[in-house]
């Protein structure tokens, strides 16, 4: 069996995951990465996907989040999002109907208002397209 860690998954609401894991996969701003046991500290942003925990008791999880913060330490791993949601409850019609008023907003700006709104809908786009391929 694999050498278990701390992992907490943090979102502003709430605790989303915490407990002993064995292996977490993130979707970092540089690709995907895996921490393990004893895995050399650092920092890193999270961009828009799906963390994949296995927790020590063989238990998986999946959880989508909307970016964050991803901080490995000598005492674990500590995940800050900006959302998650467990994959299982995610509302696509919620996230949809957020891509379409960022389209909205896109249209109706200019200038650095319209750069921000564009940067807003690629994100939700690229969550989009991270849910549909975890569940396929």
């Amino acid at each position: 069996m694999s050498e278990a860690f701390s992992f907490e998954l943090v979102s502003p609401e709430a605790l989303v995951l915490g407990g002993e894991a064995s292996e977490v996969v993130v979707p970092g701003s540089e690709g995907y990465f895996t921490v393990l046991a004893k895995h050399s500290p650092f920092m890193t942003t999270v961009k828009p996907g799906i963390v994949d925990v296995k927790m020590s008791d063989g238990e998986a999880k999946r959880i989508f989040v909307r970016g964050g913060f991803a901080d490995v330490s000598p005492d674990g791993f500590t995940l800050l999002a900006e959302q998650a949601t467990m994959l299982e409850d995610f509302n696509m019609e919620e996230l949809d109907q957020d891509i379409q008023a960022a389209r909205d907003d896109v249209k109706d700006s200019d200038g650095e208002k319209k750069a921000k709104a564009e940067a807003v809908l690629a994100q939700l786009e690229d969550s989009k397209a991270a849910v549909e391929a975890a569940r396929n």
